[in-house]
């Protein structure tokens, strides 16, 4: 490739303006092993519940969970890549979250019965979406009962997405009426299942005909 200095006198501008541009994705790509990625801010879900029975009002967000926007940050990189072991707070199955999870992972994966790539999380559970949910605006209507059964795929605020082939533009974050951030991938919130206990688990694809395995992009995988 020709170096700027073989020209004489001054490069035209609008060269030198293609060349910082290209310098800075250049500049990225070799930080990926540092991550590129981008900041996102919470969405307000304020929707009824439409899957669960009637319930007393939701208790107000507890004091860990202020009411407001407050940045997210979506890595271009796994977890194990930004030097990190263990699974960041998730759990696993039935077991309850207790407390949001200080990063969360999410990666696309194939494996049967669905052979599209669809998510998991850090521990390898798999990753659903609600068809009476809504994308845009991104809107959970599963609460109360329902997300005892359907656990959110829930991160503090100010945590860490990390990612493994996921786009980052495809990440995003609401809050939920129990005032938890959850995350939401093509804009469709994203939830675990209580009755996969292993990795490897789908248990949950399919069920009513309105829960399916979520792809990388917040389609219904393998449909």
């Amino acid at each position: 490739m020709t170096s700027l200095h073989h020209f004489s006198g001054a490069a035209p501008r609008a060269r030198v303006r293609r060349a910082a541009v290209a310098g800075v994705v250049a500049l990225c790509g070799v930080a990926g092993l540092a991550g590129c990625g981008k900041t996102i801010t919470i969405g307000d879900a304020s929707a009824p519940a439409a899957s669960a029975p009637a319930a007393p009002p939701a208790a107000p967000p507890a004091a860990s969970q202020p009411v407001g926007n407050t940045a997210l940050q979506v890595v271009d990189r796994t977890a194990a890549q930004a030097g990190l072991t263990g699974n960041g707070g998730t759990v696993v199955g039935a077991a309850v979250q207790e407390a949001p999870p200080r990063w969360v992972q999410l990666s696309a994966v194939t494996s049967p019965p669905v052979t599209a790539p669809h998510l998991i999380n850090i521990n390898q559970a798999a990753l659903y979406r609600f068809d009476p949910d809504s994308a845009d605006p991104s809107q959970s209507h599963c609460n109360d009962a329902c997300a005892v059964q359907w656990p959110a795929v829930t991160i503090q605020q100010g945590g860490n997405v990390y990612l493994a082939g996921v786009d980052r533009d495809q990440v995003g974050a609401i809050r939920r009426q129990d005032g938890q951030v959850q995350l939401t991938v093509g804009g469709m919130p994203v939830y675990r299942f209580a009755g996969d206990t292993k990795p490897g688990d789908l248990n949950g694809q399919g069920v009513g005909g309105t829960w399916f395995a979520v792809g990388p992009k917040g389609e219904k995988a393998g449909q």
